[in-house]
């Protein structure tokens, strides 16, 4: 017999996440995607790991027609009643998927995908390869990934393997001469530690066009 625990199941782990806590997100959008998507003209978006929906409702406030996708039941549940207090409900969908084993149909002008990085289970790869094809014809791409732990955290609280800027152009596997790279950067931003500590974090930033 062996004492080793059972694997959490993804599902299980972000629906606790989201249901043990009144807010888990700020409710504020990604400044990155405020930065890389407020000069886009707005077509349809999909928004993978939506969450509590703030990247969504952004979108939705600019003119898109968004497709939010999240995991966690709780977490749509919080995003829609977001929508409807910002007056965006009849321009947002919800779409609950496990990314990995099942992705929403059809190809988008924008796929997002903020921080898809977890301490359980999730093919990123996978997923990210799936956003990729997702992209309709200059259509845009844009990932944004932690490339490290905060600058005040001194023990790691889980083990992960963080990306570098070319490794996930490589795993994305793009064909040549479809895509063109319109930003790929490391972007470090301020953060403070639960307990009040200044500090910083970095994170890269792909934005990518599908140009054929």
């Amino acid at each position: 017999m062996s004492d080793t625990p059972a694997p959490v199941r993804p599902a299980d782990f972000w629906e606790a996440r989201y249901r043990d806590a009144d807010r888990v997100w700020s409710g504020r959008p990604n400044a990155l995607l405020v930065r890389e998507a407020a000069g886009l003209a707005p077509g349809t978006a999909l928004d993978l790991g939506c969450g509590e929906g703030a990247d969504a409702v952004w979108l939705a406030s600019r003119g898109w027609r968004v497709t939010g996708v999240d995991i966690s039941a709780t977490a749509l549940t919080r995003a829609a009643r977001h929508a409807a207090e910002a007056g965006v409900a009849d321009r947002v969908t919800w779409e609950r998927h496990e990314l990995g084993r099942s992705f929403p149909e059809g190809t988008f002008d924008l796929v997002s995908a903020h921080y898809l990085q977890s301490p359980v289970e999730l093919d990123q790869r996978a997923v990210l390869r799936s956003a990729a094809r997702a992209v309709a014809v200059d259509g845009t791409l844009l990932v944004v990934l932690h490339a490290g732990w905060p600058s005040w955290q001194t023990e790691p609280p889980f083990a992960h393997a963080f990306p570098t800027l070319e490794g996930v152009l490589a795993d994305l596997d793009l064909p040549d001469g479809r895509w063109t790279v319109e930003t790929k950067e490391t972007v470090r931003r301020e953060s403070v530690s639960p307990d009040g500590t200044e500090g910083f974090r970095d994170d890269h930033v792909w934005r990518l066009r599908r140009t054929r």
